[in-house]
């Protein structure tokens, strides 16, 4: 089968995101973790690989993102996406535009836009100002990001210091006045060198435009959502057929939720969950930095097989920083993850079947821990966050990686009952 499009997500929850909604077109979707090691087998119409670069250093993100272009041009793809974060998370050196950058050269693409934005989750953009519900980014929880700090809420501030050529805009005024408006704006910017140019976005009509000015791009950057149109574009085109989506395949009982995220919205969805009275363990790093995961994974054990415990480290921005003062915030960091992957082997190890992780970083520690490689996407939960199937230890596991912001405070409860209905 043909692979028509190759996407590049820079963490695992960001492509199960777009996987998801790619998978809303009923076309089939494989979700690679990490660039596979053999050449393309059984690829699908749409092929998206999962990486864990967006806060590695610059060169060694640049790097894994060209290996998983060259994977995909393997498999035939011939247009490509570059998805990272809705909130533009990256850091003034990057990893956003050095990525575009490169892959941009490997392509021989002259230009490429940049559009984060996804409304039905509250992600705008006016003017090149990025919007995170009706407060613009650097003003909103963002700010706090244990990470990636958020404390501008310009696109193109951004932008500009990951990159070598020039930056520009196509503003909500072009985008409104249709396709044909939007193509032309592109071509006077690259007429003008502009290589890099942030779109405006307010809606999901804005997106329906953007993907039909750019869906034959060699390269488009952005969130999830621009590239929710492109199937059916693509469909109308004649480069896809229809199919329908498979059923879910039959997995085992026993479930568990991991988090973490210490984003504003997980905090209030950890808060949620605990309030039904779940079984419910808080992870602090300053003990794991002495004793491990050892504790945690020993609670666990005591749980009924019939709950769904929770095992957390999400904490409030203050708790956060205090942490790290005292390990180091990539240590603080390591640490988290690094317990929350020994429980999740313990939970497959003991039974549970069902995993629903929460946070970027978390869900990638989790996802290689159960050396998940090729992930079946399914219906989603919430916009951008599906159910996905793998196998694990030889077993047949469901999982769900949830972005720290996605979701409503009920997510946890949702997901899980999703799965049973």
């Amino acid at each position: 089968m043909t692979t028509v499009l190759g996407a590049i997500a820079d963490d695992f929850t960001g492509a199960t995101d777009l996987a998801g909604l790619l998978a809303r077109s009923g076309v089939r979707v494989s979700l690679r973790m990490g660039v596979p090691e053999g050449p393309p087998a059984d690829p699908a119409p749409f092929e998206v690989i999962a990486l864990k670069i967006r806060t590695a250093p610059v060169d060694d993100a640049v790097a894994e993102a060209r290996a998983a272009l060259d994977w995909l041009r393997r498999a035939g793809a011939e247009r490509f996406f570059w998805k990272y974060c809705s909130t533009f998370d990256s850091t003034p050196e990057g990893n956003i535009g050095p990525v575009a950058e490169a892959l941009m050269r490997d392509l021989g693409a002259e230009q490429t836009i940049y559009c984060p934005a996804f409304p039905e989750n509250g992600r705008s953009i006016f003017m090149g100002t990025l919007f995170v519900g009706e407060q613009p980014l650097g003003e909103s929880p963002m700010k706090d990001h244990p990470l990636t700090p958020m404390r501008d809420s310009n696109l193109m501030r951004l932008l500009a210091p990951q990159v070598t050529q020039p930056v520009g805009l196509a503003n909500r005024l072009t985008v409104a006045r249709g396709a044909r408006a939007l193509t032309a704006r592109l071509a006077e910017l690259r007429a003008e060198g502009v290589a890099h140019v942030v779109v405006d976005a307010v809606a999901n009509e804005d997106l329906q435009i953007i993907a039909e000015a750019c869906r034959d791009m060699p390269l488009m950057t952005g969130g999830s959502a621009v590239a929710m149109p492109l199937p059916g574009l693509w469909q109308a085109d004649g480069l896809l057929s229809q199919a329908e989506a498979e059923s879910p395949p039959e997995v085992g009982p026993g479930a568990v939720v991991l988090s973490g995220s210490c984003s504003a919205m997980t905090n209030a969805q950890v808060a949620a969950y605990r309030a039904t009275g779940a079984p419910a363990l808080q992870l602090d790093p300053l003990e794991l930095a002495d004793r491990g995961a050892a504790p945690a994974i020993d609670w666990l054990r005591e749980v009924p097989a019939e709950a769904a415990p929770l095992i957390y480290a999400t904490a409030d921005p203050a708790s956060v920083r205090a942490t790290q003062e005292r390990l180091g915030a990539a240590r603080a960091g390591a640490i988290v993850e690094e317990a929350l992957a020994a429980c999740a082997i313990a939970a497959r190890d003991m039974g549970r079947r069902r995993f629903v992780v929460a946070g970027g970083e978390s869900s990638g520690a989790v996802t290689q821990a159960l050396g998940v490689t090729r992930l079946d996407v399914g219906r989603e939960i919430a916009p951008g966050v599906p159910w996905c199937f793998a196998e694990s230890g030889g077993k047949r596991i469901a999982l769900t990686l949830k972005s720290g912001n996605f979701g409503a405070e009920s997510f946890f409860t949702d997901a899980l009952d999703m799965l049973d209905r």
